[in-house]
């Protein structure tokens, strides 16, 4: 799976193999689409005012927080997010964005193959997503550049790993977008973020598993999925040299905290 530059669950009690498999949680999982569907209808009219304004990005972070918070997700923050930083984070599930959206007001970059789907497509840009093409490398130099024109507006998120994992290690950080980074002040926070969750590999989104089997899995879940969210001290020092220093700096900061 491919969110912010960006797959297999382990079995457990509160896995649910496939959705016609899900008995009576598909009413949980409607009650829950449900809950969705009313908050986006009670906050679109508001939303389309403001972005004539240009305030287009007031509503939609809250509104994929509380997304989260139907879907079961309950997130507790440790650390407080810095001022119009790039924050460089593990990435294990799409639940990610919503509840890091909702505790941080951040942007996102994510992969293009996002923008193949017209809704989806829509409501990701309505956050300011920046979608990515990480496989051809001959478009790393405009990408970046776009990366260098959306920081200092707001917080900007990317999940160096390029892909989910599965909620037990974390890939390697890819440094190839964070050269945006090198032409700003040295001042400029970069800083990195550990999601933490509680049952991390009952609810990655990780290998084969296809999305809509992921999706009715987690929405299906009679308990919470509970999230701690780590926003760390941004990088400094001899950290900050050169976006690989900085990719690795990132990751074992970021290992540090989830203890791995």
């Amino acid at each position: 799976m491919t969110i912010g530059w960006s797959c297999t669950a382990s079995a457990s009690t509160e896995t649910i193999e496939a959705p016609d498999k899900l008995g009576w949680r598909w009413l949980l999982v409607a009650l829950r689409v449900a809950g969705w569907l009313t908050v986006f209808a009670i906050i679109i009219i508001p939303h389309l005012l403001l972005s004539l304004v240009g305030l287009r990005h007031v509503i939609p972070p809250p509104f994929l927080g509380a997304l989260a918070w139907i879907a079961g997700v309950r997130v507790h923050v440790r650390g407080k997010p810095r001022p119009h930083a790039l924050m460089l984070g593990n990435h294990v599930s799409w639940i990610d964005i919503l509840a890091l959206a909702g505790a941080s007001r951040s942007a996102f970059v994510a992969h293009a193959g996002l923008s193949e789907h017209p809704f989806l497509a829509w409501l990701c840009l309505q956050n300011d997503t920046l979608f990515i093409t990480r496989d051809q490398r001959s478009t790393v130099a405009d990408q970046v550049g776009q990366v260098s024109e959306k920081l200092g507006r707001r917080r900007l998120t990317i999940f160096p790993e390029a892909t989910t994992n599965d909620g037990t290690a974390l890939l390697p950080f890819r440094s190839s977008l964070l050269s945006a980074v090198e032409r700003l002040p040295r001042d400029f926070p970069v800083q990195p973020i550990a999601l933490e969750y509680g049952d991390a590999a009952e609810v990655s989104w990780f290998g084969d598993e296809p999305g809509l089997d992921n999706f009715f899995r987690i929405l299906a879940r009679t308990k919470p999925v509970y999230l701690t969210i780590h926003f760390l001290d941004p990088l400094d020092g001899e950290d900050l040299t050169n976006r690989k220093t900085m990719a690795a700096a990132a990751q074992a900061k970021v290992e540090h905290a989830l203890r791995l």
